[in-house]
């Protein structure tokens, strides 16, 4: 009878535990639903950011412009920007690009180059504190999809990293949204910017749906429609001035976006890892049930043949 009470206080158990999981995974459905809405919010805004850069770049020489966001510096230290989570249970997403700024940090060590790192989320915070790396800035308890307000706190950090020569190159590595089973951990260089990179590019918008009782994802080309500025138009300031002024808000865009896929790839992966641990829980659940049966029917046996061996012994 112990042997059985332990099986189904650990049927019990495991039970519990699902109900867990399987509410953490729609709760993380919901924050994924949550990011899409907020990255379709924010679209019309960086197209019209992106179309009036268009055509600054259509007006000017770029290369020849000299502003401090677009110039290039004899390279010596490079900051890097390494965006994880605050929290674990979402499989590898954390260990992946900590993985892979460890890479990163030491391709810049065998090129003989200077680093310094920028963290955001407490688990790349404390990893790269317990091995003693250099740190200039870092970020936690960010909100679960990232607003405008704290993007352009991070770029704020960056800005005047760079712009005080205290590094001479600016990288983000972070998380790609690719599917809910899929992210890709990327390097991208944000300062300086590269004139080329203003270009727009058909773009994507995620879409998390429901088919069969399942959640996916479809994914539709966003093609923005970018024209050139009036040849007659006529600025009241220099448009040098004016591509000062807009350079900054091209990179807090361009931040907001790498951080709202980050959150968006993070909750991915605790829906996935929940989903798989649901259903580990169930698979479990159903051996425990069979070994119950057996230790059970094997009870009952026994007792059957004690009392048939009493029976036996009073003839």
């Amino acid at each position: 009878m112990a042997n059985l009470k332990f099986i189904r206080d650990r049927i019990q158990s495991v039970k519990n535990t699902k109900k867990i999981t399987e509410a953490m995974r729609l709760v993380a459905a919901a924050k994924v639903r949550r990011a899409q809405e907020q990255v379709t919010a924010t679209r019309p805004f960086a197209d019209r950011l992106a179309q009036v850069l268009y055509g600054l770049q259509a007006r000017l020489k770029f290369e020849e412009a000299d502003l401090p966001l677009l110039k290039k510096r004899q390279v010596g230290k490079v900051a890097l920007l390494v965006v994880t989570g605050d929290r674990g249970l979402c499989g590898g997403y954390n260990s992946n690009i900590i993985r892979r700024a460890e890479e990163r940090i030491r391709e810049l060590k065998q090129e003989g180059l200077d680093y310094t790192l920028v963290l955001v989320g407490r688990k790349a915070i404390q990893y790269f504190q317990r091995r003693e790396q250099p740190i200039s800035e870092t970020y936690t308890n960010l909100e679960q999809v990232p607003t405008a307000a704290e993007a352009s706190k991070v770029a704020d950090e960056l800005l005047s990293l760079f712009v005080s020569e205290a590094v001479d190159r600016v990288e983000l590595i972070y998380t790609k949204f690719v599917s809910l089973v899929s992210s890709r951990p990327v390097v991208q260089t944000l300062l300086p910017l590269d004139p080329q990179g203003l270009e727009v590019p058909d773009d994507e918008i995620f879409r998390l749906t429901t088919r069969g009782g399942q959640f996916q994802v479809e994914r539709e080309k966003v093609a923005s429609q970018v024209q050139a500025l009036p040849q007659d138009m006529l600025f009241e300031q220099n448009p040098l001035s004016i591509l000062d002024a807009l350079l900054p808000l091209y990179l807090n865009n361009q931040l907001l976006r790498s951080l709202q896929e980050s959150a968006a790839s993070e909750l991915a992966a605790r829906m996935t890892a929940m989903n798989n641990a649901s259903d580990n829980a169930s698979q479990l659940i159903t051996a425990l049930t069979l070994s119950y049966n057996k230790a059970r029917q094997a009870a009952i046996t026994q007792e059957l043949l004690e009392v048939v061996g009493g029976a036996e012994a009073l003839k």
